[in-house]
């Protein structure tokens, strides 16, 4: 394979466009547009989908982009072994919305300053897309939520999936079909909540759709829905709605590594592992120390409103 079109090929799929990559590689667009026609001449097969100026991958392109990034990292390896040169060492993780952004950032960040000839790249998305990002080698490290005991793993918390709402919103009944706040099609809690309530013979539907936390959040303490969740997203404004929905089949996050992660990839690995760890205790010490009426007492008290 030419490692030229493979620089370019993966260019463009990091700048989103073949105008940026183009200046990513100091080349023009029509060149790397004829670079991408002549290395998909040569696979025999299209690897972009051009709409507009937008591009997004085909099957084929995805299945692509892991190998290549392999390629060239191997490349450089090469050149600095025979040289004896040492490039900058890359760490590039992966972390869901929903699990203690903020302060793993600030973690991911310390670590950052403290080894100054790491370079650290930090990523935050939808745990499918972790997860198939790290098959592909373009992660060396992710956390993520996926089926209980799928594959190895550096270190996995069993999640205990609640259904969360206003703490506002009348509990005597839920709406008919159940509205939905959810992430973005693909979300493990999403596919969690759907199977459960078509099981259960419940029709549903998405009133409120976002790949962020933040907007979740706010369209639950706002009323719009329910959603499936870890109860470590419970805020003082909902409330739980388990004695309303069926039961969820279970999930785990995991703290995954890459086989070819390096040493810094790894010590960053624990580091994180150790804050989870720290995150998971305190939270399920917290939920057994705080009171909460039962739901069904909640549940009778608003039926007696109701009534009256």
């Amino acid at each position: 394979m030419d490692l030229d079109l493979l620089h370019s090929f993966v260019s463009v799929v990091d700048a989103g466009g073949f105008t940026r990559a183009g200046e990513r590689v100091h080349r023009t667009q029509s060149t790397v547009s004829q670079q991408i026609r002549k290395l998909e001449a040569a696979l025999g097969c299209e690897l972009f989908v051009r709409e507009g100026r937008q591009v997004r991958l085909t099957e084929d392109g995805e299945r692509l982009l892991g190998y290549a990034r392999r390629m060239l990292a191997l490349s450089t390896e090469i050149r600095e072994a025979v040289s004896g040169t040492r490039g900058v060492e890359m760490v590039r993780v992966g972390v869901p919305d929903d699990f203690a952004v903020e302060r793993m950032t600030a973690l991911v960040a310390g670590f950052s300053r403290a080894h100054p000839a790491v370079r650290v790249t930090m990523r935050c998305d939808l745990s499918a897309m972790l997860s198939r990002s790290l098959e592909r080698g373009e992660l060396d490290l992710a956390l993520f939520k996926r089926e209980p005991g799928a594959g190895d793993c550096l270190a996995a918390w069993p999640e205990r999936l609640t259904w969360l709402g206003s703490r506002d919103w009348p509990m005597h009944a839920l709406p008919d079909p159940v509205p939905l706040v959810t992430f973005p099609q693909g979300c493990l809690y999403r596919n969690r909540a759907v199977h459960a309530l078509e099981s259960a013979g419940r029709r549903w539907r998405i009133a409120y759709e976002s790949p962020h936390m933040g907007g979740i959040q706010a369209a639950l303490e706002g009323g719009l829905g329910v959603s499936l969740m870890d109860r470590r997203c419970l805020t003082p404004a909902m409330r739980a709605y388990d004695e309303l929905l069926p039961r969820a089949a279970p999930s785990e996050l995991a703290l995954c590594l890459s086989p070819a992660a390096s040493s810094a990839a790894r010590g960053l690995a624990r580091r994180m592992r150790d804050f989870c760890d720290e995150v998971v205790s305190l939270t399920r010490a917290a939920d057994a120390t705080t009171p909460r009426p039962a739901a069904a007492d909640d549940i009778r008290q608003e039926k007696g409103k109701a009534a009256a």
